[in-house]
């Protein structure tokens, strides 16, 4: 006989205006972490979120960051009121300075709006909404393969999404070559979200000169470029150059998009801190773009936090600050390389089938393997590896105590299909 609190439950169950709703699915890289903090066995390995951590996988709070929140707690001056709906000015305006340089003409120029977000997401939702209402073309064209969510912004707004090829899995590096060709069949005006450096999840990046040819074919069929920059300065290690393909696009005087994120450059995760800037053609167009951003921004959040902003700020304009972060910076990337150089060595050492150069050729937080989803759900199952269906492995998540465990599981992973 069923227990009579079931019943009771089905029959409340019964009774609410929502008991039609299906039950969404958790996003594969929360069911990931889900699945990690579960699982009970000792030598589980947690390579899915792309969260920075240290050699004794730890989170990492970067001193300079600390030295800043100390600044703001011996503030007596600091007050809580209400900021503007476009955030602190002070912040804005440095965030544009870090993407586009102290000297890039259109800052000079006054043709850039930027607006404090609330991180990388957010920069993207409220971009993607002011192009929905605002803008000719409704339809965006990303990466084949990018970061899980980035359709999510645009199909809310009520844009279309289309793809371009981005990663050849042959080669483990860019389809340059498919990469032009979608986007010069892509419909004149498309908007096309590019990611400036560290591409998520394939860790490929175009270099300099193929950003050059992107640019003249985007220009060349005005496609609108909307740039997701996520990791500046944790590619190279050095903060004006992860900004490059960016300045290519403004310093031919067009316009473009660019959302930015301080989650993944200053360990800022959990306090949402982000930028969206619109470069535009003129001071005059800039200005009603800007009256158009508060629109969109006052109904969704009125105005943003100021803690995490003030943390940026405060870094941005100190001098000694700012090079102590660049500093940091480059610790954090020497880390990142000396992991994909341990861990293709011991794949290597192993005799592990296959060649696995990409993932020193590869940049960034993360190594785009190969390994399939199957493989993937064998070694997770097998030895409570955790890393995204894709074989996206986070090589912040890695140490050297952790590189065999690993390497024993893609070998083992690898074997079962030869």
């Amino acid at each position: 006989m069923e227990p009579l609190t079931a019943v009771i439950r089905d029959s409340k169950d019964a009774d609410s205006k929502f008991a039609h709703l299906p039950r969404v699915p958790e996003a594969p890289i929360f069911a990931v972490m889900s699945a990690y903090k579960n699982d009970p066995s000792p030598v589980k390995l947690n390579l899915g979120m792309g969260v920075y951590r240290t050699e004794e996988g730890k989170p990492f709070l970067l001193p300079v960051v600390r030295e800043a929140e100390l600044l703001l707690v011996n503030d007596l001056e600091a007050a809580k009121d209400y900021i503007p709906t476009t955030g602190i000015a002070e912040f804005n305006k440095l965030s544009a300075e870090l993407i586009f340089g102290a000297d890039s003409h259109a800052i000079i120029k006054n043709r850039v709006v930027t607006v404090q977000c609330l991180s990388g997401t957010g920069s993207l939702s409220i971009g993607a909404e002011f192009l929905a209402r605002h803008y000719k073309q409704h339809v965006v064209y990303i990466s084949q393969p990018s970061y899980e969510n980035h359709p999510n912004f645009f199909i809310r707004a009520g844009i279309a999404v289309n793809t371009y090829r981005y990663y050849d899995p042959e080669t483990h590096g860019l389809d340059f070559q498919g990469l032009l060709e979608d986007l010069n069949s892509a419909p004149q005006g498309s908007i096309v979200l590019l990611q400036a450096c560290g591409h998520n999840p394939t860790g490929v990046d175009p270099t300099l000169q193929q950003w050059e040819v992107i640019r003249q074919l985007m220009r060349s069929k005005e496609l609108l470029p909307f740039f997701d920059s996520a990791y500046q300065g944790l590619v190279s290690g050095n903060l004006e150059e992860d900004a490059q393909s960016v300045r290519l696009f403004v310093a031919d005087g067009g316009e473009c998009f660019i959302a930015q994120s301080y989650s993944k450059t200053m360990g800022l995760y959990a306090e949402r801190v982000g930028a969206l800037s619109i470069v535009c053609k003129t001071e005059e167009v800039a200005c009603r773009v800007e009256s158009q951003l508060k629109d969109v921004i006052s109904p969704t959040y009125f105005t943003p936090p100021v803690y995490g902003a003030s943390i940026v700020t405060a870094i941005l304009r100190n001098r000694e600050m700012y090079s102590q972060w660049n500093s940091e910076l480059k610790a954090m990337i020497e880390r990142l390389i000396n992991m994909r150089k341990h861990l293709f060595d011991a794949l290597c050492d192993k005799g592990t089938p296959g060649d696995w150069s990409h993932i020193v050729s590869q940049v960034g937080m993360y190594t785009f393997s190969g390994l399939s989803e199957e493989q993937v759900a064998f070694m997770t199952k097998e030895y409570h590896i955790y890393l995204s269906p894709d074989g996206r492995i986070n090589m912040a998540g890695l140490s050297a105590k952790t590189v065999p465990h690993l390497v024993d599981a893609i070998h083992a992973a690898v074997a079962r299909n030869i």
